[in-house]
């Protein structure tokens, strides 16, 4: 690209050019009306350096300006950036990692490594385009040491800590206070020892482990459905601040008001079965989910709506590519809690409901016939299972925050 004739006077004194001069010195004049998803990445490139040209002031910041370019181009523009500082006077800081394009540019080359000002050379025209051997290019690679961009570092393994055995001393330490506590209290009718409970486990185990499967069942239901539907509701709430005003009644009387109180209703209007209990389950975890869409969508940077604005973005791709992936962290702290929400709802149906044998009803049962082992055995089970269903989440967030680079 050749230069305009009146360069000089274009971007005369140290002010900053007109911004259709400053296109025109990039070469882009005819793209002035285009959107940055219409220009490859080495217009995008030039578009920067023209918006740094027609800025005012004394000093011009460029960090790595021609790193998108092709060689032939990079070489051009380095060519006319010389000619342009030789022309305005402007200062003219240039970041860069070619040592030839410090040399031949920079009047005063500033070596850094590690973040430390290693030599400060002073090239005055000294700089080569060419040179490996000697000169300053030479002077700048004896400094800086041979490249190793290809060589593989891995990470060290961490060793385990001796704190990730806690939970397993706690749950000890747990089952010895439980067996002395029964003993001295030797009231098998209040507490029943460990032994007890695990040879009623044992001994019922099919009758326990397919109740464990109704409750499992409708709290993981109950999970799909009410993060669902926290999900289609919280969305449209977090985009509508009027939306929100509206439902906000709704949505607060809908947490205040223990779901048990709408068992009887629901038998009522439902009668007894799966269905009802699936939707007690899933209202249980509509909620958490639902506040954390809101605040998750909420959250994400106005400036990355700004880009995808200037991209064009449709709003599926808003959704898709920037909402739900910013938001994703925070809704899968909500969906922790909502699993644990369901699963309550699912025993609290139980209770109510004697055709849903899961292990609530077991709970019951055991409790009417005296069984305290029966019962305790049902719990240690409800326990292990709402463990795992917390964990299962847990590692999914982990996952999420891995791909995302957390």
């Amino acid at each position: 690209m050749q230069l305009p004739a009146d360069l000089g006077a274009a971007a005369g004194g140290n002010g900053g050019l007109d911004a259709k001069e400053a296109l025109r010195l990039v070469g882009l004049e005819a793209y002035a009306d285009y959107f940055p998803a219409q220009l490859s990445g080495g217009m995008r490139a030039r578009v920067a350096l023209a918006r740094a040209l027609a800025q005012s002031g004394d000093i011009l910041l460029l960090d790595e300006p021609f790193a998108a370019l092709d060689a032939l181009v990079r070489e051009r523009f380095n060519e006319e950036l010389r000619h342009l500082h030789e022309k305005t006077g402007r200062t003219t800081v240039l970041v860069t990692h070619s040592i030839r394009e410090a040399a031949l540019l920079a009047d005063r080359v500033a070596v850094l490594r590690g973040g430390q000002l290693v030599e400060v050379l002073d090239t005055r025209g000294a700089g080569r385009v060419s040179a490996y051997t000697d000169g300053i290019e030479a002077r700048l690679r004896d400094l800086l040491g041979a490249g190793d961009s290809t060589r593989l570092q891995v990470a060290p393994r961490r060793r385990p800590s001796a704190s990730a055995l806690l939970p397993l001393l706690a749950l000890l330490l747990a089952g010895i206070a439980w067996q002395v506590a029964a003993v001295r209290l030797a009231q098998p009718f209040l507490l029943p020892a460990p032994a007890a409970v695990w040879a009623k486990l044992t001994g019922n185990a099919p009758t326990l482990f397919a109740s464990l499967w109704v409750t499992a069942r409708t709290a993981l239901l109950g999970t799909l459905l009410g993060g669902l539907g926290g999900l289609l509701l919280g969305y449209p709430i977090a985009k509508s601040r009027a939306l929100e005003r509206f439902l906000s009644p709704f949505i607060v009387a809908s947490q205040s008001t223990p779901i048990v109180v709408l068992a009887p209703l629901l038998v009522s209007w439902l009668g007894f079965g799966s269905l009802p209990a699936v939707l007690v389950s899933a209202l249980s975890a509509l909620y958490p989910v639902l506040v954390s869409t809101l605040i998750g969508v909420r959250e994400v940077d106005h400036a990355y709506h700004e880009l995808f604005h200037s991209l064009r973005a449709t709003p599926w791709q808003r959704l898709t590519r920037l909402e739900l992936p910013g938001a994703l962290p925070v809704m899968l702290g909500g969906l922790r809690l909502a699993a644990s929400l369901a699963l309550i709802g699912a025993v609290v149906w139980e209770f109510t409901d004697p055709n849903q044998k899961g292990l609530g009803f077991r709970v019951q049962e055991a409790g009417i016939y005296q069984d305290k082992a029966g019962q305790f055995a049902a719990i240690a089970l409800l326990i292990v299972f709402g463990v795992l269903l917390y964990g299962a989440v847990t590692a999914l967030e982990r996952w999420a925050a891995r791909r995302r680079g957390q």
